[in-house]
Parts: C-alpha cells; sequence; structure tokens
C-alpha cells in the first residue's frame, strides 16, 4: 500500500488525456494542464472530477468480474484460483485491483483538495463536484471493506505525506470502515444537486442515496444478526429514490447494455469509458475477456470463449447445455439470452453490418460468415458464452456512440448501480430480520422487476428473503455484484453461504461440441449421455469463512506489516470528518 499511496499522492491531479467523444468525459490536455492554471471556472472544475468516472477503476475491471462472478459461481474459468477458491496475494488482478481502488480513494482525495482551494468555480459547482468525488470514494471503500475485510482509512493523501506515517498505517474493524463510508456518502448527498433524472449520467443526490441503501443493506448483517435498524433505513433511503429520484426500469432488459444507452433513465451509477487509448486507462477493456476468438475485427482482440457462464447459473434461469434449442423458442425471461448466449440463440444488435449474430452460425460457418468463428471449434466449456460487457464488431460501435472502437478498447459504459438493484434491496430490506413480508409495496417492487422481464409475478400475498436472493441473481447476473451478495449473507449466515457455494455446478460440461456442430450441420439434436455429461469428478472448492476474505497483496504486507495486524477500533466521526 505504501506504492499504491505515495504514487497516488504525487503523480499530479489528474490522468491526463484526449477529450472522449462525450463532452462528460472531456479533460485538460496534457500540455497545458497543471494545478495553478486550472479549476478557474465552472466547466474546469466538472472537467477536473470527469476522470474519476473511468481512470483509477481501470485496473480493476477483470477482478471486477473474477472475484464477483467467477469466486460466487456464476462465470466459469477454469484453472483459475477464482473458481477453487485459492486466490492469494500474488494473483495479479487482486494486486490491480487493490491498487486501482486505492487510486480512486487517493485521486479523490486529491480532487476534493483541489476544488476546496480553487476560488474561480461556483459554489454550486464546487459542491456537485465534490460530491460526486466522494461518492466515488465512498464506493472504492465499500468495495474494500466487503473484498478485504478490514482495512486502513486514507483520508487525506496531503495530511498522510506530511505526518510520513504512509508506512505506518493501521487496519480499523468493518464496522469502523462501514461508518466511514455511511458518513462520506451523508456529505455527499448534503452536496450533490436533487437532479431528479440521469440525462448527463453523472452520480447526483439520489445516485448516493441508492447507494447508501446498499450499504446499510449490506451492513445490516455484520453483527451477527440482521439489524432491524439498518434495514428500516436501507428500505427508507430506497423508498426515496423509487419515489423522488425520476429513476424507473428501461422497458427493454437488454437495452441497458448497448452502447447507445450508455447514459439511461435506470442506471444511478456507472463507469462511463472512452473508446481511445490515450490515456491506457480511459477505456473499456472487458469484451476481449468475455468474447469468442473472432467476435471482434481486431485479429487478436478476443480470448474469452473458453469462459462462460456456468452450469449453475444457466439452471437458475431454467435451461441446460442439454436442452433443444426448440425448446427455447417461448422462454419467457428475457435476461438470458441477454446474459449468456447457448446454442439457437440470435442477435439483432451484433454484427448489424452482417445482419446480426447467430451463435452457432458464427462458429461453425466460415464460408460466408465473417472469419468462420474460431475456427470450427465450440470454445464454451459450459455450454454458453457471456453477452453483458459486449459490444460487437466496428460497425455496432460506430452504430452506438458514432465512433469507432480500438483494439481492447471500447466505450461502453459498465452499470455498477441500477434502479433494478433499488427495487430489490426495499424489497429485501422491508421483509425486516424475519425475512418475509406480505408488504405490498415490497411485493410490487419485486413483481416491477419480474415484470420487465417476462417473468411470472408473485401473486401469493407473501414475498420470501429465498425469492429475493434468487431474483437478485438473474437480474445483475454477470454485473460485478453476487459474490458480495454472499459477502454480506455471510456475515450473519455463514454456513448457508458456505452450503449453496458447495453444492453448486461450478465445473464444466464434455461433449457439447459434437452434439452442436451436428445440430448445426444436420439439423439432429441428439444426445449421447455416456460422452455428453457434467463435470461430476471435480471436487467442489473448499470454502470455508475465511473464503469471504481476499488476502492483501503480499506487497502491501512488506511494505506496511501492521496489516496482519488486529484492526484497532476508531471512533470515526470523531477522529475524521468533512468540514466544508
Amino acid at each position: 500500500m505504501k506504492y499504491d499511496i505515495i504514487k497516488i499522492a504525487l503523480a499530479g491531479v489528474l490522468l491526463t488525456g484526449a477529450a472522449s467523444c462525450s463532452d462528460f468525459l472531456n479533460r485538460p490536455a496534457e500540455d497545458t494542464y497543471n494545478v495553478s492554471n486550472f479549476y478557474q471556472n465552472d466547466d474546469q472544475c466538472i472537467q477536473g472530477v470527469n476522470y474519476l468516472y473511468n481512470s483509477p477503476w481501470y485496473d480493476f475491471q477483470r477482478a471486477f468480474l473474477w472475484v464477483a462472478e467467477v469466486m460466487s459461481g456464476n462465470l466459469y474459468m477454469g484453472e483459475s484460483q477464482y473458481l477453487d477458491l485459492s486466490v492469494n496475494g500474488t494473483d495479479v488482478d487482486l494486486v490491480n485491483m487493490s491498487y486501482s481502488l486505492w487510486s480512486v480513494n487517493g485521486h479523490a482525495n486529491t480532487v476534493i483538495d483541489n476544488i476546496l482551494n480553487s476560488e474561480g468555480p461556483s459554489q454550486e459547482v464546487k459542491n456537485q463536484c465534490i460530491g460526486e468525488a466522494l461518492t466515488w470514494k465512498a464506493f472504492a471503500y465499500f468495495y474494500m471493506v466487503r473484498t478485504f475485510g478490514e482495512v486502513p482509512i486514507v483520508h487525506n493523501n496531503t495530511d498522510l505525506i506530511v505526518s510520513g506515517d504512509y508506512n505506518n498505517l493501521y487496519k480499523v474493524t468493518r464496522a469502523n470502515v462501514y461508518e466511514y463510508i455511511i458518513m462520506t456518502l451523508e456529505k455527499a448527498m448534503e452536496l450533490l444537486p436533487h437532479s431528479g433524472v440521469n440525462a448527463d449520467g453523472r452520480i447526483d443526490y439520489y445516485a448516493a442515496e441508492a447507494l447508501l441503501a446498499k450499504v446499510y443493506l449490506t451492513r445490516a448483517g455484520l453483527s451477527g444478526t440482521l439489524s432491524a435498524d439498518d434495514l428500516s433505513k436501507a428500505a427508507a433511503y430506497a423508498w426515496d429514490v423509487i419515489q423522488n429520484s425520476g429513476r424507473d426500469l428501461m422497458p427493454v432488459y437488454s437495452d441497458i447494455f448497448r452502447l447507445a444507452n450508455n447514459i439511461n433513465q435506470e442506471c444511478l451509477i456507472s463507469w462511463q469509458w472512452s473508446a481511445g487509448r490515450n490515456p491506457w486507462t480511459q477505456q473499456n477493456s472487458l469484451q476481449p475477456d468475455l468474447a469468442l476468438t473472432g467476435f471482434s475485427d481486431f485479429e487478436e482482440n478476443c480470448w474469452g470463449g473458453w469462459r462462460g457462464p456456468s452450469v449453475d447459473l444457466q439452471e437458475a434461469f431454467g435451461v441446460d447445455p442439454l436442452q433443444n434449442p426448440a425448446e427455447r423458442v417461448s422462454e419467457a425471461d428475457s435476461r438470458r439470452k441477454a446474459t449468456m448466449m447457448m446454442a439457437g440463440d440470435t442477435y439483432d444488435y451484433f454484427w448489424t453490418d452482417k445482419g446480426g449474430f447467430d451463435y452457432l452460425r458464427f462458429i461453425y460457418d466460415s464460408e460466408d460468415y465473417g472469419k468462420g468463428g474460431p475456427s470450427g471449434q465450440f470454445q464454451s466449456p459450459t455450454g454458453a458464452n457471456a453477452v453483458k460487457h459486449l459490444t460487437g464488431r466496428q460497425a455496432d460501435h460506430v452504430a452506438g456512440l458514432g465512433t469507432s472502437a480500438s483494439n481492447m478498447a471500447s466505450g461502453l459504459a459498465t452499470h455498477l448501480l441500477r434502479f433494478a438493484d433499488v427495487l430489490l434491496i426495499y424489497a429485501e430490506a422491508k421483509m425486516g430480520p424475519s425475512q418475509t413480508t406480505s408488504d405490498e409495496t415490497a411485493i410490487e417492487a419485486y413483481n416491477r422487476v419480474r415484470r420487465r422481464a417476462g417473468a411470472s409475478e408473485n401473486t401469493s400475498g407473501v414475498l420470501t428473503w429465498e425469492d429475493v436472493w434468487k431474483e437478485r441473481r438473474l437480474e445483475l447476473a454477470l454485473e460485478g455484484d453476487r459474490w458480495y451478495d454472499f459477502v454480506r449473507r455471510s456475515y450473519y449466515d455463514m454456513e448457508g453461504a458456505i452450503n449453496e457455494i458447495r453444492n453448486q455446478k461450478r465445473n464444466s460440461w464434455y461433449g457439447l461440441g459434437e452434439l452442436y456442430e451436428n445440430y448445426y450441420n444436420n439439423g439432429d439434436w441428439t444426445v449421447d449421455e455416456s460422452t455428453m455429461r457434467y463435470d461430476s469428478d471435480t471436487p467442489a472448492p473448499n470454502v470455508t469463512a475465511s473464503s469471504f476474505t481476499l488476502p492483501f497483496p503480499s506487497e502491501d504486507v512488506v511494505f506496511n506489516p501492521h496489516l496482519m495486524e488486529p484492526a484497532r477500533e476508531v471512533d470515526i466521526r470523531a477522529t475524521y470528518s468533512y468540514d466544508f
């Protein structure tokens, strides 16, 4: 952590670079910017916070999926420490994740200091920009406490450098970290405007409030039993967002994840990326890690075909790899196809210059359909490949954003907190510690999510925790959330969290390529159960209570051995303050 904090504090205030295709992402040019001549007016103040929506988060992108989706059993990635829950402190993606989260915190602190010391911008815009930076800071700590557990508080970079204590930081308790997050979001809400709409994609009061609702829902079980007070606050904050924010569900689920809808009525907090590569950290690089070979125009741009949504996630949606595609024609839940592509699936929003994307045709037809995919070989070990986070070909990117993509660089926004999540937070929080409710507003919140997906609604008059638990998985699959649901569950139901992971179908499937190729070429769907079978031989991961806290990067522990010592209890509100 010494390296991270010092580098962040001394590297300069902004990651400079070319302006993106959107005014929202404009940054000061590198050859004209320095602290003394910037922050002179409202526009510069807004530009000064823009990069917090992308660059410092860049190195978190892989762990965003590996931790949240592979570890939780939503995504298969063979021979992976994340899949068998054996991640250690030398794993490069874990190290990058830690660096990125501390980077967000450090840059947010520096931006806040610079805005506070500026004289040109109006107080209204200064408040808005500080509120945005505080929300990103809180989000970074929210990821840290759910990933690493007890962590140090770095409240102000300058104070830390002046004191020379950067190599002498102590962890504080989880409860302390949550209180710090809550305090930070409360201050952000004091400063942010009540815009009521998401016309420009910026964080406003309701975005911070939605995050606060999620924080309270998560903290509710921290003591080992569910706190009625925390759940009540989570419900109250979520309800205010539902009633007053102006946000709503997108009518069509798959539209949430399209380039043309990077900014939309449903998404409260998102990483807003640019397809440029200068600087390198401003772009979305998730498609290469998830897409099949040949899915992009760029020759070596995609290598994710050997990863795929898990068999367990498929079964949660009510499908499986041996199911004849003809049986899915009347599939009700639109989220399955928008989350994972399977045999028989076609997409009109990918490969638009070729009439749309046909999953099996892409793999097996090399004569007249692009590059023939991965040379006629079915790659997915689970019978499915990811759909979310994909942009398609260059023509799709131009159609969606009006600009070209680059190798390992798209402008697709990554949505971190959606209105659908807020509805489900409200439904769960309204149950209180009993974890069941007949409250009509809670049931309606749950049904709004189901209704949009085309799934059957709850008409029983009673909503249970199990209902919402599964619904969160289906609604938010592959969006970097599921493992953190397990973490919060582990606070008060460790045995239940462990048992569910142990009983998941997290392994691969044999013989699917033969089945699908024969179906594509001959129209014959014949399952040979002797060769086409699930791998039941690989044992379940050795998940224990310690599995729900990941280790600090080894290099951080070397620089600061205090990270291996017990956490200290701190009076957060007496020790830290935002007195501006």
